[in-house]
């Protein structure tokens, strides 16, 4: 039975293998099914944070990774949104940041992964959940997708905080730098001197 499932396995991989699909393409949120694209956001248990950006502004960057090529990818989505390479739909609930006073810092996402594929070699292709949970970029190990083609992890949230800066080198501009307190503006440099003619000195007078 055990070798009966291991070679379906085999065999559904191979098909997979041998499917044209395009999965070099740019992450798009096209041609999502409406049985996936449904709001991601009731199982994350997310909650708007009286601090930093809001929940919708925020924007998290994904790496995907189709194992099977070899080809990595940037996905760049706000919360709510799903994105579609080939067979498989990465869609993001939310993302997070600690406070910039936390230690260590540390960042994650919310995020679900669904694939099409097959459970045996004589069904057909649907699409199946295979990852819903949070991804935490530096401790990935708490959570990862298991998954034998495809891996998906977080790498960036753009979110702020109040207080922090939006470009700190625009406040460092020669304009608006200080001057030092207490520096004296350089005295002028004073004219030189035009050195009197002698006075005549008195005739001598005869004997």
């Amino acid at each position: 039975m055990k070798r009966a499932f291991i070679l379906a396995l085999a065999g559904a991989l191979a098909l997979a293998g041998c499917t044209e699909r395009d999965d070099s393409a740019e992450a798009i949120a096209t041609d999502v099914p409406k049985s996936v694209a449904g709001p991601a956001g009731e199982a994350s248990g997310a909650v708007e944070s009286a601090f930093g950006t809001p929940v919708k502004d925020r924007v998290a960057t994904l790496g995907l990774l189709n194992k099977r090529n070899n080809i990595t990818q940037d996905i760049t989505m706000k919360p709510g949104e799903a994105r579609r390479i080939g067979n498989v739909i990465v869609k993001l609930a939310t993302c997070e940041k600690s406070l910039p006073w936390e230690r260590p810092p540390e960042m994650g996402a919310f995020v679900q992964v669904f694939v099409e594929e097959r459970v045996t070699t004589d069904q057909p292709l649907a699409w199946h959940k295979v990852f819903s949970g949070w991804l935490f970029k530096n401790s990935p190990s708490l959570n990862v997708v298991e998954h034998p083609i495809y891996d998906v992890w977080i790498k960036d949230c753009a979110m702020k905080f109040p207080g922090e800066e939006e470009d700190p080198a625009t406040f460092a501009s020669p304009s608006s730098a200080a001057k030092p307190s207490g520096s004296a503006s350089p005295a002028p440099t004073p004219a030189p001197s035009v050195a009197a003619p002698p006075s005549p000195s008195p005739a001598a007078s005869p004997l």
